[in-house]
Order: structure tokens, then C-alpha cells, then sequence
């Protein structure tokens, strides 16, 4: 830009602030629309940004690197997805076993950090008493407690020794403590689970204690009272198998991708080895890989989606308050007559007395979009902490809000501007 253009751009600004200064309140009531519909984007943006860290958040803690392996009925080309269609129950054959398993971290030991396994126990009430606590007992791994990310208390989880030897002990969460021992956890290393399942008597050693958390709960104890919430409570894989009397095979397993490895193309990968190595001649079954971190974009995508939806549909309000700016401007020019023609009398061209009045406009909306980015923020922080998450918009996002609010004074300042401009010099100094 040259200089001259410089000085006459600033000598605008200039004019445009003292005029908005003079008339303090009309300049804030016709800002009050784009400050309203900026604030309504913003706010919309950073709640829709706390909700998004929420979801990710709770669908990264089931496991932002695991590969879920179903073993589940073939479908060919001609099965028929609107029928109930069942070929037969599953055998021994068609469930993974320890032999497949061993085989598949070997296979894709540069790509696999190791297999999770579970076995679902039962879910049982401990009672002594007037004290009763709800736990959900699960036989699991090493890989799979790990995969839990709880946070240990106290002690440990479990040995090498205590994994292969079914040992019975079990690790439990500090809302259990709380409820069944009244004590802090570490005083609760050693004390003993006694629990009747499927009209069986079992005792468990207590080894280590984890922090309970409600996204653990997945959101089913709300409503619930603390005692009442059922916890999760772990025990070793091979003790879990054998107290069930099932065998070491799982139609279900997740496979822990090492960082860096390409979970999609992972996941397809160890669906073809599996199937190509052992459901190639299998009659009913096959394997089944999908990535939970293609899953969790697939969501990511959708929410923000969701949340610029929304804020579009917010942004609806700006329309009024740029109806307001130029109806304001138009105002502003009718009592300016007199000022446009001595200008045009002194020299003045259409050019410059509609970059003065699209500057003039282009303040006021600068001015309400930076007030209007304040406010929302504000709003938007207040509605995240009130539903329990934290958020902001993003600086992209407040650029644009402030950028499209002055797109809004070039487009609605443009009309009077412009109508300004094309005033006859020496009509206008006859205007009273």
C-alpha cells in the first residue's frame, strides 16, 4: 500500500472513531447484534469443544491403540443382511486359541505391543453385615490391566507367577475399600474378597487398590448413591478361566498396536494373516479386525460436524445485526448531508467518501466482533465448567469470527456507503 493510501486509510479510522465516540450510544446499540451473534458462535464453539475432549477422552481411555479382533459368521457376497440367518453354534476349531494367539504377537511383533484378554466373571454384591459394595468381577491379563489405565493406590497388579499359577487374588477399586474396610487403601493390602458366584464360595487377596473414576462407570451410576455404584474388581486371566471351566479361547480379543503403527491398515492386515492361516477352509466363522482410532476420527469428525452446524445456525443472528449496522449507516448519512458536500466541494471523490463510510462500518463490526469474541468465550467457559468439561475455541475459529465480522461491515456498509457517494455536491449543501 502507498504511503498517501496509508495516511488516508488511518485519517478514516480516525473519523470512523471519532463519530462512533460521539454518538456512545447508538454505536453500542448497533454493535449489540454482531456482539451478539460473534458471542453465540464462540460460546457454541467452546462448548462444542469441551463435549468433543469429553467423548475423545472417554473413548481414548477404552483404547486409542487397540485393534478389536471379532471371530464372527461369514458373510459372502450372497448373504443376506435383512435375514436372521444362523449357520451353527461356534466349536472348539472356530474360537482363537493360546497356539493362535502366540503365533499372531510373533507374527507382528515390530507392529504389536501385545493381546488383551478378558473373562467376564459375574457381576456380585459382598455383604458383611450393614456394609455391601457392587463389583463386577473380571479375569484378565497383564496387557488388559494395563489397558484398564486405572490409577494404583496401592500395591501392585500381577505377577508373572500369580497369571500362570491361577493364583487368587484380585485387584479392586478405593470405592470398595471405602464401602467393605472403612480404610485407606494401602491398609487394605492383604484383607480378603469373599464373594459367592454361581452359588460357589470364592476367596481373593487384595493386592492392589486403583482409583475408581465415573468414566470408568461409562455413565451408569448416575443417579445412583455411592454405595450402590458397581465397581470393577480384577482378578488373573487363568484363574477366571478356570473358575469359569472354560477353556483358553476367546471369539473376542483386543490386539495393542505398538506407537507409530498404522492402525488401519493394522487392523486389515491381521484380519487377512488370521483368516488366510486358519478360517480359510473354516465352514461358518471368520475374523473380523477393525481400528478403534479410525473409530474415534469417524466420532471426532462427526462432532465437530455437529458443532460447526451449530455454530452456523448461530451465526444466523449476525444477519441481524448487520441489518442493524447498515440501517445505522444510513441514518448516519442523512445527518451527514451537509458534511458529504462540503467534502465533494472541496475535492473529495466518490471514492474516497465510500472508503470513509466502509471504514465507519467496518469498525463498528471490528469492534463488535473482538467484544462479541469476549463475551462468548466467557459464556462458553461458564456453560463448559457448569457441565463438567473444560473447552475453548480455537484460535482459527476466533480469527474467523473476527474476520467475517468485518466482512460484514464491507458487505452491509456498502449500500450507504455507496449512496453517500453518488450524493449531487451542491444538493446536499442545500440539505438542512
Amino acid at each position: 500500500m502507498r504511503g498517501w493510501e496509508s495516511d488516508m486509510l488511518l485519517e478514516n479510522v480516525k473519523l470512523a472513531l471519532t463519530g462512533l465516540l460521539a454518538n456512545k450510544m447508538r454505536t453500542f446499540l448497533t454493535m449489540l447484534g454482531i456482539i451478539i451473534g460473534i458471542a453465540s458462535v464462540i460460546a457454541i464453539m467452546t462448548v462444542g469443544d469441551a463435549m468433543n475432549k469429553s467423548v475423545m477422552g472417554s473413548m481414548g481411555d477404552m483404547g486409542v491403540n487397540n485393534i478389536s479382533l471379532y471371530i464372527m459368521q461369514k458373510m459372502g457376497e450372497d448373504y443376506d443382511y435383512t435375514s436372521d440367518t444362523f449357520v451353527r453354534d461356534m466349536k472348539d476349531k472356530d474360537y482363537v486359541s493360546e497356539e493362535m494367539i502366540n503365533d499372531l504377537t510373533d507374527h507382528f511383533k515390530d507392529k504389536v505391543e501385545g493381546v488383551a484378554l478378558k473373562k467376564s466373571v459375574g457381576e456380585v454384591k459382598i455383604e458383611d453385615g450393614k456394609k455391601y459394595a457392587n463389583i463386577s468381577i473380571e479375569g484378565v491379563n497383564n496387557p488388559a490391566l494395563k489397558q484398564t489405565k486405572v490409577k494404583t493406590l496401592a500395591g501392585r497388579g500381577f505377577s508373572e507367577n500369580e497369571q500362570n499359577e491361577s493364583r487368587k487374588v484380585i485387584v479392586v477399586s478405593d470405592r470398595y475399600v471405602d464401602n467393605m474396610l472403612g480404610t485407606e487403601p494401602a491398609a487394605a493390602l492383604g484383607q480378603t474378597v469373599e464373594a459367592v458366584i454361581d452359588n460357589k464360595y470364592y476367596s481373593y487377596t487384595i493386592i492392589g487398590v486403583y482409583e475408581y473414576s465415573e468414566s470408568q462407570a461409562g455413565g451408569m451410576g448416575a443417579g445412583k448413591s455411592q454405595k450402590d455404584i458397581r465397581t470393577s474388581a480384577y482378578i488373573p486371566l487363568q484363574t477366571a478361566i478356570i473358575q469359569l471351566r472354560e477353556k483358553y479361547q476367546f471369539d473376542e480379543l483386543e490386539v495393542v498396536a505398538k506407537n507409530g503403527a498404522d492402525q488401519g491398515v493394522l487392523a486389515t492386515e491381521i484380519s487377512e494373516y488370521f483368516n488366510n492361516k486358519y478360517y480359510k477352509e473354516n465352514d461358518a466363522y471368520e475374523s473380523y479386525a477393525y481400528s478403534m482410532k479410525e473409530e474415534i476420527k469417524s466420532m471426532e469428525s462427526m462432532l465437530n460436524t455437529q458443532t460447526y452446524a451449530f455454530a452456523a445456525i448461530g451465526a444466523i443472528s449476525l444477519l441481524v445485526g448487520g441489518i442493524g449496522v447498515m440501517n445505522i449507516m444510513i441514518v448516519s448519512i442523512t445527518e451527514r448531508t451537509r458534511e458529504i458536500g462540503t467534502r465533494k466541494a472541496l475535492g473529495a471523490t466518490n471514492g474516497c467518501i465510500r472508503l470513509q463510510f466502509i471504514t465507519e462500518a467496518v469498525v463498528v463490526c471490528f469492534i463488535g466482533g473482538i467484544l462479541g469474541v469476549i463475551v462468548g468465550q466467557i459464556f462458553g467457559i461458564m456453560a463448559s465448567k457448569m457441565m463438567g468439561y473444560s473447552g475453548s475455541a480455537s484460535v482459527g475459529g476466533i480469527i474467523f469470527c473476527v474476520l467475517f465480522s468485518m466482512a460484514f461491515g464491507v458487505f452491509f456498509g456498502y449500500y450507504p456507503a455507496n449512496k453517500a457517494a453518488k450524493l449531487n455536491p451542491i444538493e446536499a449543501l442545500r440539505y438542512e
